[in-house]
């Protein structure tokens, strides 16, 4: 095979369940995450020439297991192999590997050990971070954009939160119930955030990035079955189904990004939309709200309106205030202020915003969106430094793009007077 691009593609995919299990064997995260790079550099090597293995996590166990046994043996030439219970599962049969990728108390060893990062030992935040790192595999970079946070603070983070499991002998076992329900909320954040980081690449990174988004829903559905009587999951799954079922519109295929009003809903994806639609509709009737609800509910609206002009743009308005008082934030506000625009105005939407500024000056649809409301009201000038500054702080060159729109309509409409 010559087009490698597919490697890349699989080797994301399957480093969830290569991590994790490799983890299991060696009770050492240090130790699984070298493992799994040096099977990715097999992989790259063997891949291209060979074709996809039949099941590519269980190749990258396989041969990660083997090199770190290797690697233990010339390190240790005078000590013998680590006993069972630190090295454990060492049949030579890629068949036995497939097979314990479901032999976990989970049947899942990736869900397992995204309750292990969140454990209580841990602040919230390098929970979320190490789960993110280890699990998911984001870099250090990418998961400090997440948390909004530099570089070398990230990775001090996530050393300190590797550190502290370390010290603290945390065991990589399968948690009990009630640990399981106490450390819910974390791994439903982070789960979030995985997401996140999928959907919301960019167009060159989309195809790339999209695994992501695909293991964070899978693992919803999977944790779902843990707790099928809890209402924030439903949201939780039924917000990412919703919001992934429109991944296939976002950009143009020149790379442009299609806002939500002119994308071709006959191409959203129907069987999504139909699975989160009915989950969240069975976690309201719980009658216990919370954010990832709200969230889906609002989801819900744009997916059910056959076209922009049937939102329900008012019942959207009451659901982001009552999204405020669960986690008030300027961005809901922020959001919330786009649905007022559309009941009552751009000016009403405006003042909601304007005592925002100051928290939200480098953040880049805050300018984008005061941009339009300014537009709205044929404050021209005004409009044009706040889209000029929106450009600045652009997080890609289709958010770009898409501001300069605006500018260039700007401009059109200035030399016709």
């Amino acid at each position: 095979m010559t087009d490698v691009g597919w490697i890349d593609a699989a080797l994301t995919s399957a480093r969830p369940q290569a991590v994790s299990a490799l983890l299991r064997y060696f009770r050492n995260l240090d130790t699984a995450e070298e493992a799994y790079q040096e099977a990715c550099l097999k992989a790259l090597a063997a891949w291209p020439k060979n074709g996809p293995p039949r099941d590519p996590a269980a190749w990258l166990i396989f041969v990660g297991r083997n090199v770190a046994i290797d690697a233990k043996r010339r390190t240790s030439k005078q000590q013998a192999l680590p006993e069972e219970d630190q090295l454990s599962d060492l049949e030579d049969a890629e068949t036995n590997v497939v097979e314990k990728l479901d032999s976990a108390d989970y049947r899942d060893d990736v869900l397992r050990l995204l309750f292990v990062c969140c454990h209580p030992d841990l602040p919230a935040t390098q929970q979320i971070a190490l789960a993110l790192r280890i699990v998911s595999g984001l870099s250090v970079a990418q998961i400090a954009r997440a948390f909004l946070v530099g570089d070398a603070a990230m990775e001090q983070r996530i050393t300190r939160a590797k550190r502290r499991i370390a010290d603290a002998g945390v065991p990589f076992e399968t948690p009990s119930p009630a640990d399981r329900a106490e450390r819910l909320a974390a791994v439903a954040a982070m789960l979030y955030l995985v997401f996140n980081e999928g959907y919301s690449a960019a167009a060159n990174e989309a195809q790339q990035r999209a695994p992501l988004s695909e293991e964070a829903i899978r693992l919803a559905r999977l944790l779902l079955r843990l707790f099928p009587s809890e209402p924030e999951i439903m949201g939780l799954t039924a917000l990412m189904l919703l919001q992934h079922s429109r991944a296939a519109e976002r950009f143009s295929p020149e790379g442009e990004l299609i806002l939500l009003e002119d994308q071709n809903r006959a191409l959203w994806n129907a069987d999504l939309i139909a699975e989160g639609a009915a989950l969240i509709d069975k976690a309201i009737r719980h009658r216990r709200r919370g954010p990832y609800q709200i969230q889906a509910a609002i989801a819900a609206l744009h997916a059910r309106a056959r076209r922009w002009e049937d939102t329900d743009w008012a019942q959207i308005e009451l659901l982001y205030a009552a999204l405020e008082q669960e986690t008030p934030s300027p961005v809901v506000t922020l959001n919330r202020a786009v649905a007022v625009s559309k009941v009552r105005g751009a000016d009403a939407a405006l003042s909601m915003i304007e005592p925002l500024a100051d928290r939200l000056n480098n953040y880049f649809h805050f300018h984008g969106v005061r941009g339009a409301f300014l537009l709205d009201l044929d404050r021209k000038e005004e409009a044009r430094e706040a889209f000029n500054r929106a450009i600045a702080l652009a997080n890609s060159p289709a958010e770009a793009a898409h501001i300069r729109m605006h500018l260039d309509k700007l401009q059109a409409g200035t030399k016709a007077k």
